[in-house]
């Protein structure tokens, strides 16, 4: 009896492990073809600022969903099951809805649990830009043309890059060929912006502008000048010529009327942290 119990249990350890090996197979296949098959980039979505390099980004999310329920433009959207090992994670489809800032505190990074999305990135930006003021007015009495505030949370939108807006078919930017453009923002979708300088947000799909040139990309920049610029390629010919201080937040690609749009924003590759 007790050599037929050793035998079932045989047969049912060798079916078990065989199982096993079976399943991790199907398991560890499907895990390279989805890391493999990563669809986020290829569609040229964008994580929130603040994240980091994509590969310590997947182990250090949570997929809880705090950024997406405190962005106040709602451009945060979790990846679908497609979306391979990304399922889950939080990014940001410029096309549709943009980062913005308009919630000045990075809010995504404050709330997030596990510092997926990094705020002492913008922490550490915004009290470097204020410590001056404050060695210069340790009371804290500042002038009224100082808005210490303000400086800081500049500086913060400045703190980390996401994207890298770039011109791919300068033939399909207005600019290009000296035209202007009247009518609503973007191209038909139904996106949120608070314009630079102001504190209401608008709907670009109900907003009418009439534009010489056109240089909306320029225009509703969330950081302006330093970021991009319209520049003069030939007589009556211009360009959005992106510089330096661009963080990629997606705007420009979000306002640009033409279908497709003339200016997009690429992800960027970080350097991973842990090995």
């Amino acid at each position: 009896m007790a050599a037929t119990n050793t035998k079932i249990n045989r047969r049912q350890f060798l079916k078990a492990t065989a199982s096993a090996v079976v399943s991790l197979a199907v398991v560890g296949s499907a895990a390279y073809y989805f890391k493999d098959k990563s669809s986020l980039r290829d569609k040229g979505f964008l994580r929130p600022p603040g994240s980091r390099a994509e590969k310590d980004f997947l182990f250090a999310c949570i997929k809880c969903g705090l950024c997406v329920q405190i962005c106040p433009v709602h451009a945060i959207k979790l990846a679908d099951w497609n979306d391979g090992l990304a399922y889950g994670t939080p990014y940001i489809n410029p096309n549709l809805q943009a980062c913005d800032f308009s919630c000045d505190a990075i809010q995504c990074a404050e709330t997030c649990p596990t510092a997926a999305i990094d705020f002492q990135i913008f922490k550490h930006a915004g009290n470097e830009a204020v410590a001056p003021l404050y060695k210069k007015y340790p009371d804290g009495r500042f002038p009224k043309e100082i808005n210490p505030f303000k400086v800081q949370i500049t500086a913060m939108k400045r703190a980390d890059k996401i994207g890298e807006a770039e011109i791919l078919n300068p033939n399909q930017c207005l600019a290009y060929h000296g035209q202007g453009y009247k009518g609503t923002l973007g191209h038909g979708n139904k996106g949120l912006l608070r314009p630079p300088g102001t504190e209401e947000r608008i709907r670009i799909e109900e907003t009418e502008v009439n534009r010489q040139i056109c240089d909306l990309c320029v225009v509703y920049c969330p950081l302006g000048d330093e970021a991009i610029v319209l520049d003069k390629v030939e007589d009556g010919k211009f360009l959005p010529k992106v510089k330096d201080g661009c963080v990629g937040c997606g705007v420009c690609q979000m306002v640009c009327p033409t279908n497709p749009v003339a200016i997009t924003v690429k992800p960027i590759d970080k350097e991973p942290q842990f090995a």
